[in-house]
């Protein structure tokens, strides 16, 4: 009889144990916040994609920072184009593309403080005559579609005719290689990625702008900001946000951002 009462006994309190970690694991993940993320995913080594899964420096940064706030990612890829407009129609939360805070950018979406010093430079072919910016009129210089490098084409007098917009970088490097442009104006981390792996081709002259990437966020969320910045700020302590530069630049740290950098004190004018 004290056999089957002690049986009895252990398999509901077995039962009340497991009743109870049900219970705090459902809890935990109803206290995640998902979160959907857009990305675009021809900005090597920031994003890249290939057979369907999504790498880069951005996308462990953004997981890493999600895991020091306890929210879950989902990832929605996008054209670069498309990131603050599906910000503002809100069916995304976040956006990492290497987005360059600007003022006007400001307007449309919220931005987590900087996490990347970048500037735009000038890639041509070895053999090319140009030896800096200032030789690139009457060139056509190839670029991506309504990123910083256009503005800062047209702000300099470019017209249209001599810049040929792509909707993803590759494209522009491909003009380049074939023929179809003279120079590649973009993101400096970008050319010097596309400069590592193909010997025929070389950045000149001084990067022409200072600039800061920041994550676009919803302006329907604005208690975003503050989770943001405050895992962004847990992986600089740890030394996740610097083993990132490890891994994705061979430890060129020229990019680290170790302060919180407001957006609307870096944001571009343009």
């Amino acid at each position: 009889m004290k056999n089957k009462t002690s049986i009895a006994l252990v398999a509901a309190l077995a039962s009340g144990l497991a009743t109870i970690v049900c219970t705090a694991s459902t809890a935990a993940a109803q206290d995640a916040t998902s979160i959907v993320v857009g990305a675009d995913t021809t900005f090597p080594p920031f994003e890249s994609e290939k057979d369907g899964t999504v790498t880069g420096f951005d996308i462990d940064m953004i997981n890493a920072i999600a895991k020091a706030e306890n929210m879950t990612v989902t990832l929605k890829t996008l054209p670069f184009n498309g990131l603050i407009p599906s910000l503002q129609a809100g069916s995304i939360d976040a956006a990492v593309a290497g987005i360059t805070i600007k003022a006007s950018r400001l307007q449309n979406a919220n931005f987590s403080n900087a996490y990347y010093k970048s500037g735009l430079s000038v890639l041509v072919k070895k053999d090319s005559n140009i030896n800096s910016f200032d030789d690139l009129k009457g060139h056509v210089v190839a670029t991506k579609k309504a990123t910083s490098s256009v503005d800062y084409l047209t702000g300099h007098g470019f017209s249209s005719d001599y810049i040929k917009q792509f909707q993803n970088i590759d494209a522009a490097y491909q003009a380049l290689e074939t023929g179809g442009a003279d120079a590649v104006i973009f993101d400096n981390p970008v050319n010097i990625d596309f400069k590592a792996k193909h010997d025929d081709v070389k950045t000149v002259g001084p990067l022409l702008t200072g600039e800061y990437y920041g994550i676009a966020l919803s302006k329907t969320k604005p208690e975003l900001v503050n989770k943001i910045n405050d895992g962004l700020d847990k992986i600089r302590k740890s030394g996740e946000y610097h083993q990132l530069f490890v891994k994705y630049f061979g430890g060129d740290t020229s990019g680290e951002v170790n302060e919180a950098l407001d957006p609307a004190k870096v944001a571009l004018s343009e």
